[in-house]
């Protein structure tokens, strides 16, 4: 099959998209208020919160591999990788709903509920996502048209992501009356995964696999383990996916405690008063607010400002990302190749990152500002990392002459959900140390902890993937030659 004949539709791109907005809604909610709802709305301690999402990932290297080896060796009507996404559906919203509810239980009951029913999401996540990302590796070999893919793929994936960080605390506050309401929490997440369950559907009846093994592979386990583990490539993505999600997930933590805890709440109400997110009660407001005020983003006194600062920081912070995707990723990679990209947009995130340390808690505006460099730094690199996992398949094919997509999307899935527990369990450890107590006026020494937790700390994280892409092999001059030879052998099979 030559590369023409492997171009891919608009709408497929988008059915296909929509699947990791599914994801999103789930991702998100995990990586930027699993711990704080474990603390603050369950009532688990920091340090044991954090346990909790580290343990989990013991159980993901015996899930994660096994997901891998089965997708591989599906075969269906519908494809390998497919039929995985419309088995998992409906279990995925459930335990996803089920991570997020607070039965009445004994401190040690909460810890048990709360480490089973993480353990259960996170498997099926894989059982979910390590298809679904295998999905976008198979469904062209046109390098262009993966990037393509991808992008568009984390167009719908930012969306989400704003629709996570901006309207859930909001939404929590409207169905519950207050950011810490278990009752809130629920209905939000149920309603998060609703939503989740039919933009998965779509994306199964939208999409179709193009790029199978070569027809004379024989399967084995033995030699996929011994293909990604003698792989450069692979290995290097590995540890830049794991310190990714690591940092992501620590610096999403902790921003809510960020928030809560250090931000001077009397500037931030001015901040938002300033740029029309305040309202008066018993008072008549414009069209444009009482829109606003349907979803819970309109603030009335400066002791409830917490929940539409921090949304509010989050919808900037994804509108510019959103904005970095679309504009600079397919843009900058085409010229300068993925890599290149990666490693300059990554560093400069770090540094971004850093500088939280030295901002006061009273400058909102250079919060925000902060925010926005930041985010656009980070959004080409977004994008790139699933594009690339793909060409590290395709490297894995044109070396060993036999193709696992699943196998080698299925440890990067590791890395990710080992990132995300690390993440949560550092966060967790050191506001924790630092004198940390929930729902109280923090001391000083634990608003110093959180601030670590914000900055310092996940920009040495982000530096350490930095030093992972400089040992990632595939510039793009080679990447264009291995697809070429690629091309090549399936017109000849």
């Amino acid at each position: 099959m030559n590369i023409k004949s492997q171009k891919v539709s608009f709408g497929e791109k988008v059915g296909y998209s929509l699947g990791d907005g599914s994801a999103n809604l789930i991702f998100q909610m995990m990586m930027m208020f699993q711990l704080f709802f474990y603390t603050d709305v369950f009532g688990i301690k920091a340090t044991t919160a954090g346990m909790i999402l580290l343990i989990a990932r013991f159980f993901d290297a015996f899930v994660d591999p096994v997901v891998g080896i089965l997708s591989d060796r599906t075969n269906t009507k519908w494809g390998k990788y497919r039929p995985w996404l419309i088995w998992t559906a409906i279990p995925f919203a459930v335990f996803f709903v089920l991570a997020f509810t607070t039965p009445d239980l004994s401190e040690r009951g909460k810890i048990i509920y709360a480490g089973i029913s993480y353990t259960l999401l996170m498997s099926i996540y894989s059982f979910n996502n390590t298809p679904y990302s295998s999905l976008g590796g198979v469904i062209t070999s046109d390098i262009r048209e993966r990037t393509s893919i991808s992008s568009i793929r984390f167009v719908t994936a930012t969306i989400a992501t704003f629709v996570v960080q901006g309207l859930t605390l909001p939404l929590v506050n409207k169905f519950g009356g207050s950011s810490v309401s278990s009752k809130g929490w629920f209905w939000t997440v149920f309603l998060f995964a609703a939503i989740g369950i039919v933009f998965m559907i779509i994306t199964f009846f939208s999409t179709k696999e193009r790029i199978a093994p070569p027809p004379n592979q024989k399967t084995s386990i033995k030699q996929d383990f011994k293909d990604i583990l003698g792989s450069r490539p692979w290995k290097s993505m590995f540890v830049l996916t794991l310190f990714l999600f690591t940092t992501l997930a620590m610096w999403g933590s902790s921003m809510s405690y960020y928030f809560n805890y250090v931000v001077d709440k009397r500037a931030l109400f001015g901040f938002l008063d300033k740029v029309g997110l305040v309202g008066v009660q018993d008072v008549g407001m414009n069209g444009w607010k009482t829109f606003l005020d349907a979803f819970g983003l309109i603030v009335y006194d400066a002791e409830n400002v917490f929940a539409v600062g921090f949304s509010f920081f989050n919808m900037i912070g994804q509108i510019i990302t959103l904005a970095g995707v679309i504009l600079l990723s397919q843009f900058l990679s085409n010229i300068f190749g993925k890599k290149s990209v990666f490693i300059i947009c990554l560093a400069l995130t770090a540094i971004f990152t850093s500088l939280f340390y030295v901002i006061s808690p009273s400058n909102i505006e250079w919060i925000f500002v902060l925010n926005i460099l930041k985010s656009l730094a980070y959004a080409p690199t977004i994008p790139l990392l699933w594009a690339m996992m793909g060409d590290v398949a395709d490297h894995s094919e044109y070396v060993h002459h036999r193709r696992a997509t699943g196998f080698v999307f299925a440890g990067i899935v590791f890395a990710l959900k080992a990132g995300l527990g690390i993440g949560g369990a550092i966060c967790g450890a050191i506001i924790d140390s630092f004198g940390f107590i929930a729902n109280t006026v923090q001391s000083t020494s634990a608003i110093q902890g959180i601030k670590l937790s914000a900055s310092l700390i996940p920009a040495a994280t982000f530096f350490i993937g930095v030093i992972a892409l400089f040992f990632y092999p595939i510039s793009k001059k080679i990447n264009e030659k291995l697809q070429q030879e690629l091309t090549d052998r399936r017109k000849m099979s």
